[in-house]
């Protein structure tokens, strides 16, 4: 009788590789292992953004409060896709304006096109003559739930509402 060769299943790649160094609003170095046993919630967008970041870091903070205690576990992260304005200090008084206790976070621009392609986030700026210096910065809207230490667990895309952000943030969290 001959040996029948198992077949093992082709691994998997990680959707999302959830790894950064960046700076944070207060000018301090961190990466995804900065946080401790707290997953993080991370959203992409910039400080001139006029609809889609407002609305969602609104939404994500609405469905922090609706955890209740669970939300303790969780740090939400608001990383710039516009370097050359969002510096720590435009973070920090950007943050300081938006429910949530977002931790803001930035970089040199080759930092952050690294956490771009890490979480595989579009943003490319593109002129507009009627927008702050010129240009907006269209970007992927999805929000990323990070366990501890940066291993993807799940997205949250902009189309769902915060009944359904707190359903998928508790799934993974509890």
């Amino acid at each position: 009788m001959a040996a029948q060769a198992v077949q093992v299943p082709e691994a998997r790649p990680v959707p999302i590789d959830g790894r950064f160094d960046l700076v944070d609003h207060h000018g301090r170095a961190v990466n995804e292992r900065s946080f401790g046993d707290r997953y993080l919630l991370v959203f992409f967008g910039f400080t001139h953004c006029a609809v889609v970041c407002p609305r969602e870091l609104g939404k994500l903070s609405a469905a922090l409060e609706r955890l209740g205690p669970l939300a303790d576990r969780i740090q939400p992260l608001y990383v710039t896709v516009d370097p050359q304005r969002d510096d720590p200090s435009t973070m920090r008084a950007y943050v300081a304006r938006q429910p949530g206790g977002f931790i803001g976070l930035t970089g040199t621009p080759a930092q952050v096109e690294a956490a771009k392609k890490a979480f595989r986030v579009f943003a490319e700026p593109v002129p507009d003559a009627g927008a702050p210096g010129g240009y907006v910065v269209p970007h992927t809207a999805f929000a990323y739930l990070m366990a501890p230490g940066g291993r993807y667990e799940a997205h949250l895309p902009d189309a769902l509402d915060i009944a359904a952000v707190v359903e998928r943030l508790r799934r993974h969290i509890v």
